[in-house]
């Protein structure tokens, strides 16, 4: 779970807005938050890239990186369908889905879309474990 402390937005030298929430309790942003960063700047050249580990409210180990939460602004996804923009953040984390990250939730915007509600929404609690555990068909 996060700590409900704020991380500072950092400010690139293109003047984009950046911020990262690292799990609860590491302080630091690892191996693949870090890969997932760098590849949507490279893909996106994003506005606005918020991106937070979400892995520590889940049913995973302490220091995992297996659940995200993003929010890109970019001009690129003018015009295009929701489905075209997740296709785009998909294709840019290829290596990452198909490896080490189990979950994604995307907030692909645009500049104007940003500014009329410019947050990051929260993810809903983890159950955990299976089904079966919890008694669902």
């Amino acid at each position: 779970m996060l700590s409900g402390r704020l991380v500072p937005r950092l400010v690139s030298m293109t003047g984009r807005v950046c911020s990262s929430r690292p799990s609860a309790g590491s302080g630091t942003i690892g191996p693949v938050e870090a890969a997932i960063r760098a590849k949507l700047e490279q893909a996106l050249s994003p506005e606005v890239l918020e991106l937070r580990n979400e892995s520590g409210g889940h049913a995973v180990p302490p220091g995992s990186e297996t659940h995200f939460r993003v929010a890109v602004v970019s001009s690129r996804f003018e015009g295009l369908s929701p489905l075209q923009r997740h296709r785009l953040v998909h294709a840019a984390l290829s290596e990452e889905l198909a490896g080490p990250v189990h979950a994604l939730a995307i907030q692909a915007r645009t500049p104007a879309q940003w500014r009329e509600n410019p947050q990051l929404d929260t993810s809903p609690p983890c159950l955990g474990g299976n089904k079966k555990i919890r008694g669902t068909p």
